[in-house]
């Protein structure tokens, strides 16, 4: 799982690897709404992060790829994304949903590709090309309709509040992680990488988890909960964030963050099949702009590579 960071041209088929990534986060952010209907939001994420960290350390340690001499020159930076992916990015967004609604917390966080594409365009030099601008418009446009499920009335009805002041951190926290982890993580393993972020995250996140209380839910929680948080463990953290990052180093920041305007997508399939939430017209209309979008941002580099 050693990266070459020395290679010009990304990995072919990280470009299809990387549609796991919105599969696996989507699901994650479906069944965490149940989980967190039995136990605390701050708990449920330091579970999740805490037993996948775990995991992970087994699995590096197995594998051998403890680089300490790596780790003494970019522990700094590791530690940085650990607090803003991991623990800033989830505090906020858990902490937001208890003040706004889920529709304004999903719009604005729908805008970290915008922000991730334009920043490292300005600050990392990436390309830029009218066909990337094309895909962001399409894909963000058709995020809202997902969101707002295509109703007019529930754009000019919303309200803003301290929740989305909240949800406005959890997006630069998200950015942050975004655009740093390449660099970050130059000379890392993405394994090796969401190891010690992950792990770390989640010492951060269960300080701020005893603020919170509720621990003595944890041994009540459901079998169906349980499982839920297993999904979460396996496939929304310890699969999901190792692909990311493996994405963000092999193809940038900009268009990894794409394929994060599929997650609203993979959230309401999964309602649908498993909880039985009703879907749209114009959510089935959205769906086929982002998909447009983000096959516009990449198919044809993946046939390049």
């Amino acid at each position: 799982m050693v990266m070459r960071n020395n290679s010009s041209k990304p990995w072919k088929g990280i470009y299809w690897l990387m549609l796991a990534v919105p599969l696996f986060w989507g699901g994650s952010f479906s069944m965490a709404e149940h989980v967190v209907s039995e136990i605390p939001p701050l708990v449920a994420a330091t579970l999740r992060f805490a037993l996948a960290g775990l995991l992970l350390m087994l699995i590096v340690t197995l594998k051998s790829e403890w680089n300490m001499s790596v780790l003494k020159q970019r522990w700094k930076g590791l530690l940085f994304v650990s607090l803003t992916g991991i623990f800033g990015y989830n505090a906020l967004f858990f902490l937001g949903l208890k003040y706004t609604s889920a529709i304004n917390g999903s719009l604005i966080i729908a805008t970290m590709p915008v922000f991730v594409t334009v920043g490292a365009v300005f600050f990392l030099k990436e390309a830029w090309s009218g066909r990337t601008g094309l895909s962001l418009v399409l894909s963000l446009v058709g995020v809202v309709v997902v969101i707002t499920k295509g109703s007019f009335h529930t754009m000019s009805t919303l309200s803003f509040n301290v929740g989305d002041l909240l949800f406005f951190a959890a997006l630069a926290c998200g950015v942050m992680y975004g655009l740093l982890g390449k660099a970050v993580m130059k000379e890392v393993s993405p394994l090796l990488a969401t190891t010690l972020m992950t792990f770390s995250g989640s010492v951060f996140l269960g300080g701020s988890s005893l603020v919170e209380g509720g621990w003595g839910k944890v041994p009540y929680l459901s079998y169906q909960g349980w499982l839920e948080m297993l999904y979460m463990v396996l496939f929304g953290t310890l699969i999901g964030y190792v692909i990311f990052n493996k994405g963000v180093e092999q193809i940038g920041a900009s268009r990894a963050s794409i394929y994060l305007n599929l997650t609203p997508i993979v959230t309401t399939l999964f309602s649908v099949v498993l909880y039985d939430t009703m879907m749209t017209w114009q959510q089935v209309l959205g769906m086929v702009m982002v998909l447009a979008g983000v096959g516009l941002a990449t198919i044809g580099r993946a046939g390049r590579s």
